[in-house]
């Protein structure tokens, strides 16, 4: 029973849950429904508390490109080695290669990077399991909210990398694909590597399209390839060039008093 809109109806143990549950609770709080006004007012702090964290992290790292895929995939899979061969050749482009930041695909993407002299950056989030943040990370901001994160993640990219992976990869490749085709961001491209892994999605946005539930030009905003020289040569001339980016021998000053934290800089970075 509901007597009052400050009032919340659910379990005992939920009420005052935002300020006393542990922070891998946060999207769980989140989603559970509507609560007082205090509780809201603590959760909104907390969201604000995750951007500003994750603003003051990733302000200088530059523009990236970000790799989706599973935290499941072994060092001795297949896809590992693409991704590591990928994660390379996108920071010989100079980008800084962003992932979410745990294992299988995103430390090889990490690794790849690094083994050439890139830079790369994590946006993690906690949970129970799979989310380690692997070692090869320059920087990496730890995310209460997983919308959060998937903002950040889109926010500094100027392409992005899908590999194969389960169905947090699907939300961020359709996430990225419908903020492109709704005009929220601009046209950058999406790569899907792993082809076979991804055949049926494939032909099922083929059939999207000639069903109309989607727009036969919207096919394009989607590159699929195995060929890593194919995969950088879409993104060069889809990202470097249409937006301008050119190399630069240093980055922007930070200023430590604002919490902000330069990058490393071995080679030109765009």
């Amino acid at each position: 029973m509901q007597d009052n809109d400050d009032s919340v109806v659910g379990p005992p143990e939920l009420s005052g849950s935002t300020l006393i549950a542990p922070s891998e609770r946060a999207d769980e709080i989140f989603l559970e429904g509507p609560r007082s006004r205090f509780e809201e007012f603590i959760t909104l702090l907390r969201v604000m508390r995750d951007f500003l964290r994750g603003f003051r992290v990733l302000h200088f790292v530059g523009p990236c490109v970000t790799v989706f895929g599973s935290a499941r995939v072994k060092v001795d899979n297949p896809h590992y080695e693409l991704a590591r061969k990928m994660g390379a050749a996108i920071a010989r482009l100079g980008f800084t290669v962003m992932t979410c930041g745990g294992p299988g695909i995103m430390d090889a993407a990490k690794r790849g990077a690094k083994e050439v002299g890139g830079r790369s950056v994590g946006c993690n989030i906690e949970l129970a399991s799979e989310q380690a943040a692997n070692p090869y990370l320059d920087r990496c901001v730890r995310m209460h909210y997983f919308f959060v994160r998937k903002a950040l993640l889109i926010k500094y990219s100027y392409a992005f990398v899908v590999m194969p992976g389960g169905a947090g990869t699907l939300d961020e490749l359709f996430e990225a694909v419908t903020l492109i085709q709704t005009g929220k961001i601009k046209n950058f491209p999406i790569v899907i590597m792993g082809i076979d892994y991804w055949r049926e999605l494939i032909d099922f946005i083929d059939k999207m399209a000639q069903q109309g539930t989607i727009s036969a030009s919207d096919l394009t905003l989607i590159y699929a390839t195995d060929s890593v020289e194919e995969a950088i040569v879409h993104i060069e001339s889809k990202a470097i060039e249409p937006f301008g980016l050119k190399r630069v021998a240093r980055i922007r000053k930070h200023f430590p008093w604002l919490g902000e934290r330069g990058l490393p800089t071995q080679h030109a970075q765009l």
